[in-house]
């Protein structure tokens, strides 16, 4: 039986320095748009290999990563193996999205306050290559197995969809594990997530001086019927619910749109860009169809408009697979020991590239440092933050969890 309290133990007598190799993974920036994600990939390889971990690097070619829309992408495979057995993989995502405006904290600093680290990624999820490290390294320690194997992905393409990513991980043979449990947070083990499609709509007009408007064809106004007829579509959403516990109805967001060229033209284009959220239920072909239709449709009833419609992204939800039972047991077992309450298998209505591995046939959870919620973490918005205290915990449940997997 693995000694439980002494991995927890190990934990606690490192943790300043998995609070010090979180801070300088949060330093180095990893903003996508634009990509640039190789320099990350460089600087955590060479963290991991001061704590004697060798990390393969795996650079997807330029161009391939160019015609994707980023800069650079390396994906890094630490692989630890003790004997026959199953293979366990941790992955989480280095990169993330700008910060943005409003930050009270710098957002590449790494600060404490209060309890919490501050920073882009503290939470999501750069927080998991801290606590799937040091877990790793508290396993090896302690626990010391001889049976198994575990593998460490850090990978840099969730943001767009995770293809070249764990996508290309997977479709390059380099990896194949038996479970996986990827980066999330620490109160709930999700089993199930939503799907995203993503979709980019020009709306073609006819420009024209604004003194004489008759002369063209409104892009704008073509696209406000269409965007109002989209929006429409949320009031229907509402009715179609899920029967996953964490996971409510489907929903749409237009997220960026731009066009016209001055104060005085009638605007003869306008690009928007969409996001469609979709339920483990729903089927993504349908949904897509849908989609096209309704645009289509809104946009006969304005003479002159055109439109163009290009999926940009289609990310299949999570289903769960019936072989990550060992993986939520543990989890909930150690987790409800170490939080002092019940830890739910449950969805998410965010879509992440775990997706991909569950795709692959390989059972996976989504489990990490982190509060209860997405809103709490201020994942995406100003201020993000983890709380060093779930950081702490969760890297204990992990650990007893790889023990457990690994016995």
């Amino acid at each position: 039986m693995t000694d439980y309290a002494k991995l927890d133990a190990w934990i606690d007598a490192h943790f300043d320095e998995e609070v010090k190799f979180l801070q300088q993974l949060v330093q180095v920036p990893t903003d996508t748009p634009p990509g640039n994600n190789a320099p990350h990939a460089e600087r955590t390889a060479e963290l991991l290999k001061d704590f004697g971990f060798d990390a393969e690097k795996h650079a997807v070619p330029t161009q391939e990563v160019k015609d994707y829309g980023l800069e650079s992408i390396t994906n890094l495979i630490v692989r630890r193996k003790y004997g026959e057995g199953r293979t366990v993989a941790l992955n989480a995502h280095g990169d993330v999205v700008p910060p943005g405006d409003g930050w009270t904290h710098d957002p590449y600093g790494g600060e404490i306050d209060n309890g919490s680290l501050y920073g882009r990624a503290a939470a999501v999820s750069k927080s998991d290559f801290a606590s799937f490290t040091f877990a790793l390294r508290a396993l090896e320690a302690v626990a010391r197995p001889v049976k198994g194997s575990v593998e460490l992905h850090f990978t840099y393409d969730e943001e767009f969809g995770g293809l070249l990513g764990p996508g290309w991980l997977l479709k390059n043979g380099l990896t194949q594990p038996d479970l996986m449990i990827a980066a999330g947070f620490s109160y709930e083990v999700v089993t199930a997530h939503n799907g995203c499609l993503q979709m980019e709509v020009t709306v073609h007009g006819k420009m024209a001086h604004a003194a004489i408007p008759s002369t063209g064809v409104d892009a704008l106004q073509g696209a406000t019927k269409i965007l109002n007829t989209l929006y429409a579509q949320n009031a229907l959403y509402q009715k179609v619910t899920s029967k996953v516990e964490g996971i409510t109805h489907p929903y749409l967001n237009v997220g960026r749109i731009e066009g016209g060229t001055n104060t005085n033209v009638v605007p003869g284009k306008v690009v928007f860009k969409l996001d469609r959220r979709m339920i483990p239920e729903e089927n993504p072909v349908e949904v897509e169809a849908n989609i096209r239709r309704v645009i289509a449709d809104a946009a006969a009833e304005s003479a002159g408009i055109t439109v163009e419609i290009k999926r940009t992204l289609l990310a299949n939800a999570m289903q769960p697979l019936p072989g990550n039972q060992p993986l939520v047991e543990a989890i909930q077992k150690h987790g409800v020991e170490l939080f002092g309450e019940p830890i739910k298998a449950m969805g998410t209505p965010l879509y992440t590239d775990v997706r991909l591995y569950g795709e692959d046939g390989i059972p996976g959870v989504i489990y990490g440092a982190g509060p209860r919620t997405v809103l709490e973490s201020h994942a995406k918005r100003n201020d993000e933050r983890v709380v060093l205290e779930d950081l702490r915990r969760a890297t204990k449940v992990i650990a007893r969890t790889l023990a457990d997997l690994l016995a």
